[in-house]
């Protein structure tokens, strides 16, 4: 006795499996590639000016269709049904039928623009390669991510309350020669991007890393959007600062720890490098102590284990003829135990030590840190008080120069801007 199986389909739909279709024939063609005849499976349709249902075929048209690969590559033929409105009052006479999987005017299938869209965010591939390997132009596939980005949701509709500002190279460094003296210039295309610090979602990037360019983005936003934010946390830059006391003038300004500390180690590099030429005349070489453990001098002093303290203290003890590069590091040191504080009263007490500690060393190089740390007192107090940092939107920097490697760069910034909201949206919607 034969069961029905509950598939109405026939096998070869079934292999298909294009939604609402049905294919009707299937060759094999003498270049050797493979041909699919499908049609739509709806017996009728809506007219698009009046809603009305008809089922009056007035003309059959075949258009050849870009669709996914089915045990590799086929031709996709669709027969395309023009439907005669059975409204009398209707301006619209005849319509074209459409599907969901074959939209109005479209030449590709909606489940082949998904996976072109999955192949380039969710999988990070070239769109060259994609391209390609779907058979599809460079432009085809780079519309889908074009069209995708526009649909993301408008920054307006988001609630941030914490917001990361920081920039990063767009393109390699550049020199051109000025037309009016000669002279060769250097140029470094640099852009900005706005983060949600609480999901990490990149809202924006705009050219540049001035307050202007700052100033823009934030200027686009709604009045409603700039009210909600309340901390921002940026790297100790004053263009970014001037910008937020501009259009963000209630939100509190944090001040990023990491590019602090890394003032810091600056500041300490410096030292080493100048105790080396006034004392050996030279720069810095593997025989010298302080340049072979250079690093070690670097790492957070908390961190390190007995034998790393032990190295660190012998390399000073033997290297560090003026103490100064000691001293440096006791700056540094103390800078790191200022930002680690639990709460005000005990970041104060710090700032003290740091401040006693520089003028004992009494080096310019220590003197310009203390100077910088008491400019951005206030964003440091935000800091320890909220804890907000750029550690999100640094990650979000991190996936944008994958994004770069992925591509060999990127000459449009439009291109690359979609790029970079469609990953940051795919991930943080995962």
């Amino acid at each position: 006795m034969n069961e029905a199986t509950g598939s109405l389909r026939d096998a070869a739909s079934v292999l298909f499996d294009l939604p609402g279709h049905r294919v009707m024939g299937a060759v094999d063609r003498d270049d050797g590639a493979r041909e699919v005849l499908v049609a739509s499976t709806a017996a009728e349709a809506a007219c698009p000016g009046c809603g009305v249902l008809s089922s009056r075929v007035h003309q059959r048209v075949r258009q050849r269709l870009r669709d996914v690969p089915v045990a590799g590559a086929v031709d996709v033929v669709l027969v395309r049904r023009r439907f005669a409105c059975a409204e009398q009052q209707c301006a619209r006479r005849t319509f074209v039928e459409v599907t969901d999987q074959v939209p109005a005017r479209a030449r590709l299938s909606t489940r082949l623009r998904q996976l072109l869209l999955a192949a380039v965010v969710g999988s990070g591939r070239v769109v060259a390669e994609v391209a390609a390997g779907h058979r599809v132009s460079w432009w085809t596939v780079q519309a889908v991510v074009n069209a995708a980005a526009e649909r993301l949701v408008d920054p307006d509709d988001v609630i941030v309350r914490r917001l990361g500002i920081d920039e990063h190279r767009y393109r390699s460094v550049r020199f051109f020669r000025d037309a009016v003296s000669g002279s060769w210039r250097r140029y470094e295309p640099w852009m900005t991007t706005f983060v949600d610090t609480t999901t990490g979602r990149v809202l924006g990037v705009v050219d540049g890393r001035d307050s202007a360019s700052v100033a823009a983005w934030l200027a686009a936003r709604s009045t409603a959007w700039r009210e909600q934010v309340e901390v921002v946390a940026i790297d100790p830059s004053a263009a970014f600062r001037k910008a937020l006391r501009q259009h963000l003038p209630r939100a509190a300004v944090s001040v990023d720890a990491f590019h602090l500390v890394k003032l810091a180690n600056d500041a300490l590099t410096q030292v080493r490098q100048r105790v080396s030429r006034e004392q050996k005349q030279r720069r810095g070489r593997t025989i010298d102590p302080t340049w072979a453990n250079r690093r070690l001098l670097l790492r957070a002093g908390n961190t390190l284990p007995a034998r790393g303290l032990a190295r660190l203290e012998a390399t000073l003890r033997s290297d560090d003829p003026t103490d100064e590069i000691s001293a440096a590091w006791a700056v540094k040191e103390q800078l790191r135990r200022l930002l680690r504080a639990g709460d005000l009263a005990d970041a104060n007490h710090q700032r003290l030590l740091l401040t006693y500690y520089v003028d004992v060393a009494a080096m310019s190089e220590t003197t310009r840190l203390l100077a910088t740390v008491n400019t951005w007192w206030d964003a440091i107090e935000v800091l320890i008080v909220t804890g907000v940092t750029n550690a999100r939107t640094e990650a979000a920097n991190t996936s944008i120069k994958q994004l770069k490697r992925s591509g060999r760069g990127y000459r449009n910034p439009a291109h690359y801007r979609a790029r970079i909201l469609l990953a940051s949206a795919a991930r943080s919607a995962a």
